[in-house]
């Protein structure tokens, strides 16, 4: 910031006694507003930091004892620092992608293939008949073993429980339990149907029983 002081004094005077006194009071006069430009001012803003000290200058003579015109040019400036806070950038912390995995899907290799075999439940019955009747099954021991298996399996050779495994006309779990009476117990009903029946002749004795106790507890 500058500010310019110019022609600050002309006297004129046409007594040589009343120019001296003239003179003298402009040169009081001059002085008093230098003194004033060059003084500490202080400037409240809030980017402004420290003020700097005014400078002044002064050019032209002063004659004493001149009777002509006069002059006395005065000039000053003033300057102030400005300065502003600094900062800094930081880029933002890139969020953090957790992969999840979605949860795999039961695994069924521990379970037969039911597209290995076709179901024939008629057949598998006739084969039944024939099987259960060489235990002396039949009549209503054989009606026992119709409505077992009609519920365990609806007499599939193929049937297959997935969330246990369960495989077969009896449902053996697991299905290969069923190969203690065949290697071909996937496929053929005879080996399904002799397993089975060792089965229910093993644990409860004919098929009335087997029936009786699926009956309470659903399953047997």
């Amino acid at each position: 910031m500058t500010r310019e002081w110019a022609k600050i004094g002309r006297i004129v005077s046409t007594h040589p006694s009343t120019s001296r006194t003239a003179g003298r009071l402009a040169l009081q006069l001059v002085g008093l507003v230098a003194v004033a430009a060059s003084a500490f001012v202080v400037v409240v803003a809030p980017n402004v930091g420290a003020v700097a000290p005014a400078s002044a200058s002064f050019a032209g003579e002063f004659d004493e004892g001149g009777l002509a015109l006069q002059e006395l040019d005065a000039s000053g400036s003033l300057a102030a620092s400005v300065f502003r806070d600094t900062y800094s950038v930081t880029e933002a912390p890139k969020p953090v992608i957790v992969e999840t995995k979605a949860p795999a899907e039961s695994e069924e290799s521990d379970c037969p293939d039911p597209n290995a075999a076709v179901a024939d439940p008629g057949g598998a019955q006739a084969v039944a008949a024939g099987l259960a009747a060489e235990r002396g099954w039949t009549g209503p021991q054989f009606d026992a073993l119709i409505a077992l298996w009609s519920r365990e399996s609806g007499w599939r050779v193929n049937a297959l429980n997935r969330s246990s495994c369960a495989y077969g006309i009896p449902q053996a779990l697991p299905g290969n339990k069923m190969s203690s009476a065949g290697a071909d117990w996937l496929t053929n009903p005879a080996t399904q149907i002799t397993w089975g029946l060792n089965y229910i002749q093993g644990r409860y004795g004919d098929p009335a029983s087997a029936l009786a106790h699926s009956d309470a507890n659903n399953w047997y």
